[in-house]
């Protein structure tokens, strides 16, 4: 008898997380695109220094293997640690249908760039030469730099996608005018 009583409060209680929100799903960031490519180009865009540099970022370091590097530098000129995502790496990879990697914040929200969170990009056909692109990123704190992370990201993932996707229709991502903004503002005394 004690033993029902006790598997019915055991079920109670679950409930009641649930209901009340314990049980909840961590707050995410999930952006989708259909781009004119095949999986495989897909792929290869996310997992090569060419292909990163045709829709992401001016400069890169990338090895496709768990653990390898997939250090993506927004900013090529700054210092090392403050280029972007430095020292970030795959942390899984099933070519051509899922890749993931963990992640940093910008150098403008240090608190929260000191720790790391996850990204997972799938990747489907829908027709022939058509892909579906799902990009997932998770492992978000509460407040503070935290929020403000997750709204840069929550703008700054769209972008990326919508770069993936005039990628394949257009071509690569010209950088010359970034790099060149990069170049001036770097020439700039630093404020005091």
């Amino acid at each position: 008898m004690r033993s029902k009583s006790l598997r019915a409060a055991v079920m109670l209680g679950t409930w009641l997380a649930v209901a009340t929100g314990a049980g909840a799903a961590e707050r995410a960031i999930v952006k989708e695109v259909v781009v004119a490519a095949t999986p495989q180009q897909v792929w290869d865009a996310w997992t090569t220094r060419a292909g990163i540099t045709s829709f992401f970022a001016p400069d890169a370091r990338i090895e496709a293997k768990v653990g390898g590097a997939f250090h993506v530098y927004i900013d090529p000129l700054a210092e090392p640690g403050l280029k972007g995502a430095d020292d970030m790496r795959f942390m899984a990879l099933q070519p051509p249908k899922m890749l993931s990697f963990d992640w940093n914040a910008p150098p403008s929200l240090p608190e929260v760039r000191k720790q790391r969170t996850f990204v997972v990009v799938r990747i489907e056909p829908v027709a022939d030469a058509r892909t579906r692109v799902t990009l997932t990123h998770t492992g978000w704190g509460d407040g503070g730099e935290w929020d403000k992370a997750h709204a840069y990201f929550d703008r700054a993932w769209g972008n990326v996608l919508a770069n993936l996707g005039k990628r394949f229709e257009t071509g690569p991502v010209d950088w010359t005018e970034w790099l060149d903004m990069l170049r001036k503002a770097h020439a700039q005394p630093a404020a005091k």
